[in-house]
């Protein structure tokens, strides 16, 4: 079957995480995404732990169902292929630092010139304007900037870094794949493309939802640990007598009443809504206590069949086998292309007419270089010149 997506074709630059998440999310909905690669630098996912039958599973999710073409794009005959592709690949997407397309002549402006319908996502840390455009950044420094970290963590022991990569993820992929399908709609009605500038800190900033609106309109600064949602509140986690956790996220008054009627301390429901600190915090102490005196295993068999808003904190291990992932299919078997399969995450989007069943796991450093070519027109003699002169693999 095809994806709600089939119709866009996408030259896929990028590497690492933004633009590799992005463009699964694209290739998963129905999009043919074409990887170009380069033949002389390592993709750093492709060697990065654990690894599967010598692969990386990292790299085997973020680049299933696309092809790759191992392409050395500081020859001109490279750029020569590229030119031709984007006879019908109206959608790039790439995430080196600003400036470098140029230098290679693969700028916006140059490919706009033979393609106007040209979408042109480009996803970097900082943007491609302002003082710290150039500069090398990760997820946490985004975080850091956008003032993200400033209130996220404990008091006693500062931030705390977060176990995904939200910046990279929330704020290039997402938005990423947000702001290329508005362009397509856009284009729809237009009939040309643009150059879409994602930055990470931007969007991290813009996850800054409530704190943010607070610090703007009210000139409340959020810190650590005094916000109804940062651990400032009983909204928390909570250590069991053997060493595990649970959440609790019981902030409407029923949900609050549950929660202290289960532990055994109805009083303390009362206490639930105070905006009073003191009370908060006393609060806050008293369930601990509570949920010290039992194991995990039996107040998560207790809160199971309650509508508390506490759930266990759970292994990766013990949310594949969680009834409710199992049942929404969050686990796919995909092909490796030997005839077996490998267990990857699904795309967590569900669509009432279905999404295409995976075609294969991330692809080999130029598996599909000869198929496109021949694509393109190029007869077996010139494909083996170029892979002569090492302008492929």
């Amino acid at each position: 079957m095809l994806g709600p997506l089939a119709s866009l074709k996408v030259l896929d630059f990028s590497t690492l995480l933004p633009g590799p998440f992005a463009s699964l999310l694209l290739a998963d909905m129905g999009a043919e995404v074409l990887r170009i690669e380069s033949p002389t630098r390592l993709d750093l996912l492709r060697v990065l732990p654990p690894h599967d039958r010598g692969v990386s599973a990292s790299h085997a999710y973020l680049n299933r169902n696309k092809r790759s073409l191992a392409l050395d794009l500081k020859q001109p005959a490279a750029l020569e292929v590229v030119k031709q592709l984007l006879r019908d690949h109206d959608i790039l997407l790439e995430q080196f630092r600003p400036g470098v397309m140029e230098r290679l002549g693969l700028g916006y402006e140059a490919l706009k010139a033979i393609n106007p319908r040209l979408i042109y996502v480009s996803i970097t840390g900082y943007g491609q304007t302002g003082p710290y455009k150039d500069r090398a950044g990760h997820d946490i420094n985004y975080l850091a900037l956008a003032g993200v970290a400033s209130y996220t963590g404990r008091q006693d022991s500062g931030p705390l870094p977060l176990g995904i990569q939200a910046a990279d993820i929330a704020g290039g992929s997402l938005h990423g794949v947000i702001g290329l399908l508005a362009a397509v709609i856009a284009r729809q009605h237009s009939g040309v493309g643009q150059h879409l500038d994602v930055s990470m800190t931007d969007c991290a900033f813009s996850l800054n939802a409530m704190a943010g609106a607070g610090y703007l309109a009210c000139g409340v600064e959020p810190g650590r640990e005094d916000q109804m949602l940062n651990g400032g509140s009983f909204y928390d986690y909570y250590r069991t007598r053997d060493g595990r956790w649970l959440s609790v996220g019981s902030l409407e008054p029923d949900f609050m009443q549950q929660l202290c009627a289960v532990l055994g301390q109805p009083e303390l429901a009362a206490h639930g809504l105070s905006p009073r600190p003191e009370q908060q915090k006393a609060l806050k102490l008293a369930l601990q206590i509570e949920f010290e005196k039992h194991d995990f295993t039996e107040l998560r068999e207790r809160f199971a069949g309650i509508d508390a808003c506490v759930e266990p904190v759970l292994s990766l291990a013990e949310a594949v086998e969680h009834p409710q992932l199992r049942a929404r299919e969050v686990v796919t078997e995909v092909p490796r292309g030997d005839g077996s399969t490998q267990a990857q995450m699904a795309c967590a989007l569900k669509f009432s007419d279905g999404l295409p069943e995976p075609k294969h796991i991330g692809a080999a450093l130029g598996a599909h270089t000869d198929q496109v070519l021949s694509e393109l027109g190029y007869s077996e003699q010139r494909i083996e010149a170029l892979r002569g002169a090492k302008v492929i693999l």
